[in-house]
């Protein structure tokens, strides 16, 4: 299966229309204030609708409560909810039942340690997350550029399908994957020129770098993507 690849923090019209362009197969929206990728109900539904079914949506929160989440569904309609914050399994059951969407889960990994709750949350999500650990006092989970010892997730299989992230770019994803042999990737920062401001180049150039990591540049090719 071809690696899938996730362009997340999305906050203009250019920025979605190039990640389509390159190729992603998911893009990500943020929905939590203290972020610098944070958007409003009203700008995302113009991005959302931008989509047209190109690639699948993806709406992140962290620690949102029901009325949030629901606020969020309505404005973007997405075909996933990301939970980045302290979600227990409990709570993502309770998101699944009640909004009827697949849910990712974000787990932070730092040391060997962060690997004892994902047989957990593999239970109960459709899709698990790794990001870096962020640092104490930190205002965000994610979206810092921090990367951590891809080698903690050699072997690991959760049983369902998950995502690499955290500190990921052009320059170090096909390491990356080497190491995780991970199934998707995840990024933000890294296709960046300065918080919450995607570059074109480099989100190209991470698209190009993952497909030709994989051997799949000839698969979108071929298919127009």
């Amino acid at each position: 299966m071809p690696v899938e690849i996730k362009i997340c923090g999305l906050m203009t019209p250019e920025a979605v229309d190039v990640a389509l362009d390159a190729g992603a197969d998911l893009v990500g929206f943020v929905f939590f204030p203290p972020s610098p990728r944070h958007l409003g109900f009203e700008a995302a539904r113009a991005l959302g609708a931008r989509v047209r079914g190109r690639a699948r949506k993806v709406a992140l929160s962290v620690d949102a409560d029901d009325d949030f989440l629901a606020a969020t569904i309505e404005a973007i309609k997405p075909d996933m909810l990301q939970l980045h914050g302290r979600e227990t399994p409990e709570r993502v059951v309770v998101v699944r039942t009640r909004f009827g969407l697949p849910v990712i889960k974000a787990l932070p990994i730092e040391t060997r340690s962060d690997l004892s709750p994902i047989r957990l949350h593999a239970d109960v999500a459709d899709r698990l997350l790794f990001d870096a650990r962020p640092p104490r006092g930190a205002t965000r989970p994610g979206g810092l550029g921090r990367s951590f010892d891809w080698r903690l997730l050699a072997g690991v299989n959760p049983g369902v399908p998950y995502m690499l992230s955290g500190g990921l770019d052009a320059s170090n994803v096909a390491e990356a994957l080497r190491i995780t042999r991970a199934p998707a990737v995840d990024v933000s920062s890294g296709v960046e020129r300065a918080p919450g401001v995607k570059d074109p180049e480099k989100i190209r150039a991470f698209v190009h770098a993952v497909r030709q990591a994989t051997g799949d540049s000839a698969r979108k090719v071929a298919s127009g993507a």
